[in-house]
């Protein structure tokens, strides 16, 4: 009975795991395979222009190193050395991707090169697949040199002197971070313990300057891929860290002088005026006037005329 018991408390448990590890593989494979397939037959061969660029810049340069002239040359353009000045690792970093490693078989690896840049380039695009790529092997170059700077000691941390003379080149550390990448911000933890998981197990295995710089290319890109899509928040974090003045009445600033005005000039003697003729009077209508009557004559006397002095 004590069994049965036991068995019946861990059937559920073992129902749910099993069908939380099934939606985890069916949700990795669609994220993975499914997605990156459809974007191929959308756009064509040339969504894997940086895997073919990839693949057949290793095969390029290692065929030119085969002859010591060739590699005289690819150790120039692209050999990479703790020893060597900032600015010439700096300068040879990008070229350094495609410069095989000493200690990896190159037709081995270039199936891995391909399939990272060709799902990474379907699923984030030219500019941030690079991006990527550039900035996990660049980190692990440049912690490699604090390493060696350190020297021995430092609780293992430290590298020796000797590792500065190693050349240091190879497309492993961009795999790494493109594989690292991709499982974490498409949440593919099986692709993660593949990737990660192998690099921790190289380190502890091989203790090596490869093994440091794998590492911190994984750690890399944990760290980008966690910070994915949070650029908003980042912005608002840093300006909620900012010193911010308290509102306060804003000082008013000093009005300029007014500038002197400019003496008007003399104004010029007017020329005399021409005498105006007077005005003219108007003229009034004339109206018509009463008729004035004529003057009256004397009062005749008793009605005669007067006699003339022969009359009388």
């Amino acid at each position: 009975m004590t069994a049965e018991r036991h068995l019946d408390r861990l059937r559920p448990a073992a129902a749910r795991l099993a069908r939380f590890t099934g939606r985890t593989l069916r949700g990795e494979w669609h994220a993975i395979v499914v997605d990156p397939v459809r974007q191929l037959a959308r756009r064509g061969l040339s969504g894997l222009l940086l895997a073919f660029v990839a693949a057949f810049g290793v095969i390029f340069f290692h065929d030119i190193a085969q002859h010591p002239t060739g590699a005289m040359w690819v150790t120039r353009l692209g050999g990479v050395k703790a020893d060597l000045p900032l600015w010439l690792s700096l300068l040879r970093t990008p070229v350094s991707l495609y410069v095989p490693a000493l200690d990896l078989p190159v037709w081995a690896g270039i199936t891995q090169l391909f399939l990272a840049f060709a799902l990474a380039e379907l699923t984030l695009g030219r500019s941030r697949t690079l991006a990527i790529a550039y900035a996990t092997t660049l980190a692990g170059t440049l912690v490699a040199r604090l390493m060696i700077a350190l020297g021995p000691g430092w609780s293992g941390l430290g590298l020796p002197a000797a590792c500065g003379q190693v050349l240091d080149t190879g497309p492993s550390a961009a795999v790494v971070g493109l594989f690292t990448y991709l499982s974490v911000i498409r949440r593919a933890p099986v692709v993660f313990t593949l990737t990660g998981g192998s690099m921790v197990w190289e380190s502890i295995a091989v203790p090596n300057l490869a093994g440091r710089e794998h590492l911190i290319a994984v750690g890399s890109a944990v760290v980008l891929g966690l910070l994915h899509g949070r650029r908003a928040r980042l912005r608002a974090l840093g300006r909620s860290l900012l010193p911010t003045r308290a509102p306060g009445p804003s000082p008013t600033a000093p009005t300029a002088p007014t500038a002197p005005t400019a003496p008007t000039a003399p104004t010029a003697p007017t020329a005399p005026t021409a005498p105006t003729a007077p005005k003219a009077s108007p003229v009034l209508p004339v109206t018509a006037s009463a008729t004035v009557p004529a003057p009256a004559s004397p009062h005749p006397t008793s009605g005669r005329t007067p006699m003339t002095s022969l009359e009388r």
